[in-house]
Parts: structure tokens; C-alpha cells; sequence
């Protein structure tokens, strides 16, 4: 099982911009999105990597990406994101029982369920639970080649489905996601490999852990 540590570091969120945010994880350990799970059909593999910290109130994540298109043109909370450029964060805080899938796309507009593997018993946060959500999104096109970032802020109270959370010490299980459904190069990769026949984020089974101190 692929294991991750979450360190608590001190960062200020309030000065929302990116460059700001991105100075406050300068050292942090970057972790590559590099599972291709389904080559047959999808070999394409993006650049993408991330870093994670917690504040002790919000999970602050930071998605660097390299890839050939960028695709942004969904704008509403709870759109069809997944088929954009798409970075995504599942999250089970009960031992895979149920989970979070938190999918932003390069726009930061973001789409946000709860509950078990079972697709007809999950449900899609609202509107304003969605916007609690910050994002910070910086893209640059050079030589062709299309590099973006992002870094989101997830206040601990949005993941409430099961009472409060305290982020300091929380052993959780999940797995980080780049994804671009209708893009000219569709892919699915993952952070912890995927053992499964056909492309399925939704398979808590496969979630590494995750270690906050």
C-alpha cells in the first residue's frame, strides 16, 4: 500500500494569491501522479506532481501539471469537470466506508461527493459547500508544451458529513488523480496504482494511506 505523510506547516491562507501560497511550500515534498493504469488504451502520461500540508484547519494542495492540451469549459460547481484538465483528491475518513472525491478543473471550478463506492448512494455537495474551496491556478504555455498549477485550500469543515474533523493526528486513506476525459489525449493516472480492468477512480480499495502529524 502506498503510504503518505501530510506534515502540519504553518501556512497563512488569508493573502489569497498564488505566488504567496506557493513561497509557504517552498521544501516541501513533491509526490508524482505517475501510475499510467491502462495502458493499452490510455499510454498518454502528463507531467504531475504534488504537495500536500495541512494548517491544522484546511489541507492545503498543490497540483503541478505538464501536458500536451488543456481543456477548460466547464464553469459551474458540479459540471461534467472531469472531462477538462482535471486534478482530483479522494478522501475516506472512516476506513474506506465512505469517501470524498474533490475534482477541480484548470478553471478551479470544482465538483465535490460523498458517500460509499456504491455510485447510486453518493451524493454532490451543494453550491456553497463547493465555494468553501479556494483555488489559485497559474498556467503557462512554453515551447508547445502547456504547464499549469494549482493549489487549493480544503477547510477541514467541508469534509463534516460525519461530524467534525481534527486534521492533527488523522489517519485517513485516499489517492490523488490527473484526468482529462475529452481531451484529444484522454488519461487516467493515479498517485497509488489502481488494480482493475477499466478505468474507475471510485475504488476505495485501492486508496493509499495518508498519515497527518
Amino acid at each position: 500500500m502506498s503510504i503518505l505523510h501530510v506534515p502540519q506547516v504553518e501556512v497563512q491562507v488569508h493573502n489569497f494569491d498564488y505566488h504567496a501560497l506557493q513561497q509557504q511550500l517552498t521544501g516541501q515534498e513533491w509526490h508524482e501522479i505517475g501510475h499510467v493504469n491502462w495502458p493499452a488504451e490510455y499510454p498518454y502520461k502528463p507531467k504531475v506532481a504534488f504537495q500536500i500540508v495541512h494548517n491544522g484547519s484546511s489541507i492545503v494542495l498543490h497540483y503541478a501539471v505538464e501536458e500536451d492540451y488543456v481543456k477548460a469549459q466547464y464553469i459551474r460547481p458540479n459540471e461534467a469537470v472531469w472531462e477538462d484538465s482535471c486534478v482530483e483528491f479522494f478522501l475516506s475518513l472512516d476506513n474506506k466506508e465512505t469517501y470524498y472525491n474533490i475534482e477541480f478543473n484548470v478553471l478551479g471550478t470544482g465538483l465535490i461527493g460523498y458517500g460509499p463506492g456504491v455510485k447510486s448512494e453518493r451524493n454532490r455537495l451543494t453550491q456553497e459547500e463547493i465555494e468553501q474551496v479556494s483555488t489559485a491556478t497559474s498556467v503557462v504555455q512554453r515551447s508547445g508544451a502547456k504547464k499549469w498549477n494549482m493549489i487549493m485550500v480544503i477547510p477541514a469543515l467541508v469534509f463534516n458529513k460525519q461530524g467534525d474533523i481534527t486534521l492533527s493526528g488523522l489517519r485517513a486513506f485516499g489517492n490523488f488523480y490527473k484526468c482529462g476525459d475529452a481531451l484529444p489525449q484522454p488519461h487516467f493516472i493515479s498517485w497509488s496504482p489502481i488494480g482493475h480492468p477499466t478505468p474507475n477512480f471510485h475504488l476505495p480499495a485501492f486508496f493509499g494511506e495518508l498519515i497527518f502529524e
